[in-house]
């Protein structure tokens, strides 16, 4: 079980103040959690994917590298990168290249957003969001375990002879989570291909989701990739944890009915009907516990814990306390009421252990360029000579 914190780079006014925090030191204080996370044990990191204000996370990959080189063991991922305006090519070769940096601590989660605007900023048209996020994986997932790809469709322009570089780290492609919240086509693709799916547990109605990860599960099994129980799943949630439950409830209550998308509610009236876990870390781990009743065993659960006004200091001492108080026990006590030969998460050890075993696994090698910036037919010294490219020729 992989447990980590996520967030998605908002800024929100102080509520004692007014004034929100500046992008520049929005940027530094998420790279400060990070690299608390990773020296607290946590399992996972991961940064959304926004291009407006009050959102400064819009480029996860420049971010994470970053963390990368300043981290020694927790996996760094995406919550989520926008599988609809990026274009495919640019999400192969940038998160690749962050595969390789990171020494394989990477993985990432793909999904449309929620922003209506960014499909016109990046030429793309809303109404075309699910069919976008299916062909645009369906491209990637190419891109990635072909050295060679010629492809046509519907919403770029068509690669012929084509190579994404560097080619995944030792043969073996990053993990893919597939974020939704209400689209079951996007299940149905994740089931398909055997990849993750990940339901962002927050805001709804607490398992609101249920459906849609029951759904994901048995069309895992359908495929033939497992039974329905050990299809992988993660979670979203959000908490905020002191060591008494009255001194949660004063601290958080500020930062929580003043942001926009809480005005009009109340503290208690989120907390008793979405997942949102304030409280004591028994109080949290009590109510994690229940998602694992209501889900069934699942792979990765992920909390946000920095609100867009919340000061680094008091984030901080969340991650604290959710390293040293709630992971442990949840640990512990997910582990021991686990079904047997659930799996766990996928890793980049692990898929390269499936994929090569003892074996050496590949190193992929470029052959050298014939003139023009091209390596010929056969891209590297080890390329399946039976699909060599065939370049697009210019009268």
């Amino acid at each position: 079980m992989q447990f980590g914190i996520f967030g998605v780079g908002d800024i929100a006014p102080d509520p004692a103040t007014g004034i929100p925090r500046s992008e520049a030191q929005r940027i530094q204080d998420t790279i400060r959690l990070a690299k608390a996370a990773d020296e607290l044990g946590l399992d996972v990191f991961a940064v959304g994917e926004h291009h407006n204000p009050p959102f400064v996370a819009s480029a996860p990959p420049v971010l994470l590298a970053h963390i990368a080189a300043q981290t020694q063991n927790i996996i760094l991922s995406t919550s989520t990168t926008l599988i609809t305006t990026n274009d495919p090519v640019k999400i192969a070769e940038d998160y690749t290249f962050l595969q390789h940096v990171s020494n394989g601590r990477m993985d990432l989660m793909l999904g449309r957003g929620n922003t209506v605007p960014v499909y016109p900023w990046f030429g793309q048209n809303i109404r075309d969001g699910v069919p976008l996020a299916l062909e645009h994986y369906n491209l990637l997932h190419k891109l990635w375990r072909e050295d060679v790809v010629d492809w046509e469709g519907r919403f770029r322009t068509p690669l012929q002879g084509f190579t994404a570089t560097p080619r995944p780290l030792d043969g073996v492609p990053p993990f893919v989570w597939h974020g939704a919240i209400r689209t079951p086509e996007i299940a149905e693709q994740a089931a398909f291909h055997g990849n993750g799916y990940f339901a962002n547990h927050i805001l709804a109605p607490n398992f609101h989701f249920k459906p849609l990860v029951d759904f994901y599960r048995q069309r895992f099994e359908h495929y033939g990739h497992g039974r329905a129980q050990d299809a992988i799943v993660g979670l979203g949630g959000q908490a905020f944890i002191a060591k008494r439950s009255q001194d949660a409830y004063t601290a958080f209550r500020p930062h929580l009915e003043s942001h926009p998308i809480f005005q009009g509610t109340t503290l208690e009236r989120v907390a008793e009907t979405t997942p949102l876990s304030v409280g004591s870390p028994q109080e949290v781990i009590d109510k994690t516990l229940t998602f694992q009743e209501g889900f069934g065993d699942y792979q990765r659960q992920m909390w946000n814990i920095d609100l867009g006004s919340m000061p680094i200091e008091a984030v901080l001492e969340q991650v604290e306390l959710l390293a040293t108080e709630v992971v442990p026990v949840l640990r512990k006590e997910m582990d021991s009421r686990r079904a047997p030969g659930v799996p766990d998460a996928p890793t980049h050890a692990s898929l390269l252990k499936a994929k090569y075993g003892d074996a050496e696994p590949r190193q992929a090698r470029p052959r050298p360029n014939t003139g023009d910036n091209t390596s010929g037919p056969l891209p590297y010294l080890d390329s399946d000579p039976a699909t060599p490219a065939q370049m697009p020729r210019f009268a």
